[in-house]
């Protein structure tokens, strides 16, 4: 069997006409004629009902058809991952993150990586850690840059940094005229957070579970720049990573001094699932990246 013949057969099983399937394939009516006879001959079994002029794939046609386009996808699958290596420059990556992420983080990552690497390109993708991790695991994502969670295999997770959580309160509230504060002491008041679902919504519940408190909510976003953006307009108090994304015209950053609550973050993918060489290169980057920043915080402690 000639890769040849399947690539004809393809054809004429898409437009079930034969001499059109020729024009197509830019062969003689003959010669396609002959492809397919030796294709049945070696299947042992008709793939077309012909009537005429007219020729219809049948039952092992249906069957056959399927498995060719298999194999066609496959191929060509093949030929793009060997482009690829040729050419590890150049190619896409399909990156998820956290909508927290996207005000600064991800964005001002993307533009150190592209000052070396103009010739690669983002596919990017904000959602819950739950639905980033489906499509994790079914290729829609080649990484994700989720917080701190039990991942089940193939799915592994490395961490990159942590962020420290600080209460933020409108700057006209009388708690910002203190320089720290407790979770008791914002106990009584109103809430503004990110919506259920998120993973920083999810440490902030556990949170308050914790502590026995049932907070008063009386807006849910879902970007941190919402959130207290909303704060600032005095609709209550919130819990955030503490960022340069905050604007903190009309806001009062606190410490949390009777808990040590902080949000980690890494990146993760699906071990042993086909990784192009343009994502290797990303991820390659973001692990180095982040290296360099805790050795530079190290020895700055030191």
């Amino acid at each position: 069997m000639e890769w040849q013949q399947l690539e004809y057969f393809q054809v004429l099983a898409k437009i079930q006409h034969m001499t059109k399937s020729a024009q197509i394939l830019s062969i003689s009516q003959p010669a396609l004629s002959r492809s397919i006879a030796r294709l049945e001959d070696e299947l042992g079994v008709p793939l077309f009902e012909r009537q005429g002029r007219s020729i219809h794939l049948n039952r092992y046609g249906e069957m056959f058809v399927k498995r060719v386009h298999n194999i066609m996808r496959e191929y060509q699958d093949g030929l793009s991952e060997i482009q690829q290596v040729i050419d590890p420059n150049h190619g896409e990556v399909s990156l998820g993150f956290l909508h927290t992420l996207g005000t600064n983080v991800v964005p001002d990552l993307i533009r150190h990586f592209r000052k070396e690497n103009q010739n690669i390109h983002f596919s990017l993708k904000q959602n819950h850690t739950h639905l980033q991790l489906l499509e994790l695991k079914s290729g829609d994502l080649d990484l994700c840059l989720l917080a701190d969670m039990d991942v089940e295999k193939p799915i592994q997770w490395r961490e990159l940094w942590r962020e420290k959580l600080i209460a933020i309160v409108p700057s006209s509230h009388p708690l910002a005229e203190k320089e720290s504060i407790t979770i008791r002491e914002l106990e009584n008041e109103s809430f503004v957070l990110l919506k259920k679902g998120y993973a920083l919504r999810i440490q902030i519940d556990e949170l308050f579970n914790e502590k026995t408190i049932e907070p008063k909510i009386t807006f849910e976003g879902d970007e941190v720049a919402t959130v207290a953006g909303f704060v600032a307009a005095g609709l209550g108090v919130s819990i955030l990573p503490d960022g340069d994304d905050l604007d903190q015209k009309r806001i009062t950053k606190l410490p949390i001094t009777d808990v040590n609550v902080e949000r980690i973050i890494g990146m993760a993918w699906s071990d042993g699932r086909y990784l192009s060489p343009a994502a290797q290169n990303f991820q390659q980057f973001i692990f180095d990246y982040f290296d360099e920043k805790r050795l530079c915080v190290k020895c700055w402690g030191e």
